[in-house]
């Protein structure tokens, strides 16, 4: 750490013995969740790769620590009011649990788009839920007033000491587990998890490189490091870290003890989640999948590194899950859609289909166009959904039809 990074640390929101409290408060009132060497990814990314599997808590996110450890210090008039969250996602959930556990009044301001299964999910933890707002800062806005209003204590989601706090105590266990871990990649919303897990990683003996990741859609700490403007927006797969405004209190800390923040694409995003479940066998969210898109995306970045991942949560729509996957083998060649020319005389189709069966590639779908088409009124197009080995096994049918004297043209993905 520079001096002037030592200078700013001693005036920072949290210390390593806020995390270390933290630790022993919330101890096994959350998963111990294991931290695991992946001998495949590790071959793949030339890096030793340790995952943090906190996609296995009971909410399926690490959200849960922070939320619990802020709950744990509330004075009994403070629990008897109760408190209160902004959040459509896995901060409302672990918020909720715990209060139900701990016999705390919830109340959760979400934005009316929020999808059925969150609102049903936090409601079934027991707590009381708002909708209100088109847009997040409408609903924490109206969170702020009822707080007022009711005396209810507010929890943030990142910018507040002890959530800080208890989501550190990933590094914790982390360095337990693998203390030769010397990097670790933290995805970065609004800064609460990667805060708490420098704050650990900065007071180990041995030096450890912290390196944030972000959705280049919502780039907003990363800007803000670089003094920079952005405008973050889109529909991002990480909306666990679609964030715009990063925490006063977070920045802070990222400023002092974060070496590093490189952004992810959607693409890579994608790729990681694909890859954590066909490789890994587990269920990650965009979010939870950022740290190994950052190594994907940043292969020389990483080289030689032990580093380790947080798989932060895995509560994904099982819909938008299998579009990923299915968008994963079409960019592998194992998925593909080719658009053929053919000629308008009997036979031409079969002629087709005999090819597929020739080069053992398995038709999933056919779509056979003679109107809706700007080829002459004797032309026709027919799109075909195929199931391939892999990309060469792809090109070597592609090379069968057009050597039949086929037009063909694949359907690429973007």
């Amino acid at each position: 750490m520079t001096a002037l990074a030592t200078a700013a640390a001693t005036a920072l929101p949290i210390e390593l013995a806020d995390v270390v409290a933290a630790h022993i408060a919330i101890g096994d009132k959350v998963i111990r969740t294991p931290c695991l060497h992946s001998r495949t990814l590790s071959e793949l990314t030339g890096a030793q790769v340790w995952i943090k599997f906190e996609n296995l808590q009971f909410t399926a996110a690490y959200k849960e620590r922070g939320a619990l450890n802020k709950l744990l210090t509330l004075t009994p008039e403070q629990r008897a009011r109760g408190v209160i969250a902004a959040s459509a996602g896995n901060h409302a959930q672990g918020l909720a649990y715990h209060a139900a556990r701990l016999g705390i009044p919830a109340t959760i301001v979400m934005p009316r788009f929020t999808p059925v299964v969150k609102v049903q999910q936090t409601e079934s933890h027991g707590a009381h839920i708002v909708l209100h707002g088109e847009k997040f800062e409408e609903a924490s806005a109206e969170a702020y007033r009822l707080a007022d209003l009711r005396g209810l204590t507010f929890v943030h989601p990142f910018d507040d000491p002890a959530v800080m706090a208890g989501q550190g105590t990933v590094a914790i266990e982390m360095f337990e587990d693998a203390p030769a871990i010397d990097t670790l990649i933290v995805p970065i919303g609004g800064g609460g998890l990667i805060s708490g897990m420098a704050t650990v990683a900065k007071a180990r003996a041995n030096p450890v490189e912290v390196v944030g990741v972000q959705a280049e859609l919502y780039p907003s700490m990363h800007a803000m490091l670089r003094g920079q403007t952005v405008t973050c927006d889109g529909d991002t797969l990480a909306e666990g870290i679609a964030v715009k405004t990063p925490g006063v209190l977070t920045s802070q800390v990222v400023r002092a003890l974060v070496d590093d923040i490189v952004l992810v694409g959607e693409r890579d995003l994608e790729h990681a989640v694909a890859m954590l479940l066909t490789i890994e066998k587990t269920v990650a969210e965009g979010a939870g999948a950022a740290g190994l898109a950052a190594l994907l995306a940043h292969p020389r970045r990483f080289r030689g590194r032990t580093v380790g991942l947080v798989l932060c949560g895995g509560n994904i729509d099982t819909r938008l899950l299998a579009n990923v996957l299915l968008r994963d083998l079409a960019r592998a060649g194992r998925l593909a859609r080719l658009r053929i020319r053919l000629k308008d005389r009997p036979g031409q189709l079969f002629e087709v289909a005999r090819i597929f069966d020739q080069q053992q590639v398995n038709i999933l779908e056919v779509y056979h166009q003679r109107v809706f088409t700007n080829l002459p009124a004797k032309g026709l197009i027919t799109d075909i959904e195929c199931e391939t080995r892999d990309r060469d096994h792809l090109d070597r049918l592609v090379e069968a039809l057009r050597a039949a004297s086929y037009e063909v043209r694949m359907i690429e993905l973007d």
